[in-house]
């Protein structure tokens, strides 16, 4: 064997493992099958500007020995994320706070807003069976219709009365004048971009791009001791008991000759016309100086159009569909998985993180 391990897959989740493996001495072989290593937090440089390719990647986190890792590697610097959202060309505050309540109702206190929301959530009686209820029932329904329903169905690309319940459980609601989207006490991002963070995580390892490892995979199993596997568990598997669904994205970037385009990283479009939820503009995250800017659209689309899985569409049939291809993963005593996409689950990036060193400590 030439290794000890293979990872199929540069993302941060492999990383991490890689970074943990080459520091107790193993040998390391990536395998990545994209042009650039990172997965979807990859940053690139243009114009001065640090550009988020994969979406908007904000780094918050709760846990402060993972603050502390990623800190060790790259310096980061503070950003509040405090997006907006145009409704028809009105613009409201998220998450849902005084500020929000202030522009939707004008009003001006905790109570009054607090008055209007339990009055519109008398509509749902009983446990919410779908989003729309779950939705309704906890923030009413003016709120409801103009900031979630259109922006939710062009995200998952069904109704809301078609969802599932607990996609939307966690909507922060807040009645205080507060824009900060997260509550957790560590928040940034890089001075060097999410690039660098990989850079520095993979040092050591061997690196091949451009290779898909399930289109050869005795070939790199070969190579090595054990396989880190971070990809989707049903191409593992050649897709032999059906294909897990998911929602992706397409990101339309374009240069802007202008100073600021929008004043704020990310703004969301929540009503049904127009085509992208988001748009981000990228200097805002590091508040770069430069004449130009560069902004990115987002529109989401399922899966098959792209061959880029993003969000997993937890529903039963997709949940049972996973669970098999995992028991299958878990009696190969020489596979690892994990990561967002082998678990089949939406992490932010310090569960990613944190799944990642826990494995490591267990296995290495």
């Amino acid at each position: 064997m030439e290794y000890d391990f293979v990872i199929a897959g540069s993302g941060l989740f492999g990383a991490v493992f890689a970074h943990e493996a080459i520091k107790k001495g193993k040998s390391v072989l990536i395998v990545e099958k994209r042009e650039h290593i990172g997965g979807n937090i990859y940053t690139e440089k243009r114009d001065g500007i640090d550009i988020h390719r994969y979406g908007a990647h904000i780094f918050h986190t709760s846990d402060k020995e993972v603050w502390d890792y990623v800190n060790a590697l790259v310096p980061f610097r503070p950003f509040i994320n405090s997006p907006i959202a145009s409704y028809h060309g009105h613009i409201y505050n998220m998450p849902f706070n005084m500020n929000t309540f202030a522009r939707m109702w004008d009003i001006s206190t905790p109570d009054e807003a607090k008055r209007i929301i339990e009055e519109q959530r008398e509509e749902i009686t009983g446990e919410p069976e779908n989003l729309e209820e779950q939705a309704i029932s906890l923030v009413g329904r003016d709120i409801y219709e103009t900031l979630v329903r259109e922006y939710t169905e062009k995200q998952w690309g069904r109704k809301c009365t078609e969802l599932p319940p607990w996609i939307i459980k966690r909507l922060p609601v807040r009645f205080t004048y507060d824009n900060n989207y997260f509550s957790d006490p560590y928040q940034g991002i890089p001075e060097e971009g999410y690039t660098a963070i990989i850079e520095k995580l993979i040092d050591g390892a061997d690196i091949i791009l451009n290779e898909d490892y399930t289109a050869d995979r005795k070939k790199w199993d070969s190579m090595a001791d054990r396989t880190l596997y971070t990809g989707c568990l049903d191409a593992l598997y050649g897709f032999s008991h059906g294909q897990l669904e998911y929602r992706s994205e397409i990101f339309e970037e374009e240069r802007i000759e202008k100073e600021d385009f929008q004043g704020n990283a990310v703004v969301n479009y929540t009503d049904g016309n127009t085509p992208w939820t988001r748009i981000i503009e990228h200097k805002h995250f590091l508040k770069t100086q430069s004449p130009v800017t560069w902004i990115s659209r987002e529109y989401p689309v399922d899966y098959r159009e792209t061959g880029e899985p993003f969000y997993p569409i937890n529903d039963e049939r997709n949940s049972a569909l996973y669970r098999e291809y995992r028991k299958i993963a878990e009696s190969d005593s020489r596979l690892l998985i994990g990561g967002r996409l082998a678990d089949y689950a939406y992490y932010d990036m310090d569960k990613t993180v944190r799944a990642a060193l826990n494995l490591a400590r267990k296995t290495l």
